[in-house]
Formats: C-alpha cells, structure tokens, sequence
C-alpha cells in the first residue's frame, strides 16, 4: 500500500533507495581524527567497500566515549582520546540509516567525536580493506553520504554539537 512506508522516498547512507523499514535502531559512534597536515582519517569498509570514518555500535556496558575510543583501535590500531562532542545524528533524512549487503537495515543514533590521537600505528582491521589520511576536500569518491556531512561538521568548530 502507497505512503505505508514512512522511510520508502529515503536514501541510506550510501544514498541508496532504502528497500524497507528498518529492522533496528543502535546506538553507535563514530571518531574523527586529523593528522597535523588536517586530513582526515578514513577506512575502507570490507563490508559495502564505502570509505568512512572509524565507528561502530556501542556495546552494552560501556559509555559512548569508551566505545569511540574501543572502535578507533578496533578498526585503526590507533590509542585515542575523545577531545570533544562534534554531534548527534539521528534523522533518516541526514543518512544515519546503513542497509547492508546481506540485507540488514538499521537506523543508527550516532554520537560523532573528535579524537585525538595517543599512539599506535595505522592498521588496517578485518572490518576494512584499506585505510589512510585525506584532505577534507578531496575525500574518495565512495564516501558515505552521512560521513561527509560529520567531516564537514567537524571542521566547523561550532562550540556547541550539532543535532541532525
């Protein structure tokens, strides 16, 4: 039926149609980090081959920082603290909806970090095929949509987070 489907005239966060509801909604982060020329820190996902920014579901049990900080070593092998809150995203409309390839959709409720990096050497983890450093404006051309908008959020400098 016609206009059942609140999510049918979305994009996913690949800008992708969403093909049906969503089947969850997680809380999840995502770290920004810069190195000192300011390029931004990027992995190739092994899943859906977009670049994004380091990040994943919180587990239960931990705070969001804990998470940001266990998701950047996870999937960078790099020591980082969170040094600021840079936003929230959770409306469909600014792409926080990731439908994998094996069929799974979910709507994330993404808490976006600025890290700053400790130690560690870049590594690339099973969860991405490619990693590295990029100017903010020439990311790789399949970047999601949704990362796009945080880097650009990042570099604001706004004081207070962004809520999208």
């Amino acid at each position: 039926m016609a206009g059942s489907n609140p999510f049918e005239d979305m994009v996913d966060s690949t800008g992708q149609p969403l093909s049906k509801m969503p089947d969850s909604i997680l809380p999840s982060t995502n770290g920004v980090i810069f190195n000192a020329q300011g390029e931004v820190l990027l992995q190739q996902r092994a899943d859906n081959g977009y670049w994004a920014l380091p990040g994943g579901r919180v587990d239960i049990g931990e705070s969001v920082e804990q998470g940001a900080i266990r998701e950047v070593l996870e999937e960078t092998g790099l020591h980082v603290t969170v040094k600021r809150l840079i936003g929230i995203y959770s409306d469909p409309k600014h792409y926080s909806i990731l439908s994998y390839p094996w069929g799974l959709v979910v709507h994330y409720v993404t808490l976006l970090f600025e890290c700053e990096y400790q130690s560690g050497q870049l590594a690339i983890s099973d969860e991405s095929t490619d990693i590295g450093y990029f100017p903010p404006d020439a990311l790789p051309e399949k970047t999601l949509l949704s990362h796009h908008l945080r880097i650009k959020d990042a570099l604001a400098g706004q004081e207070l987070p962004f809520i999208k």
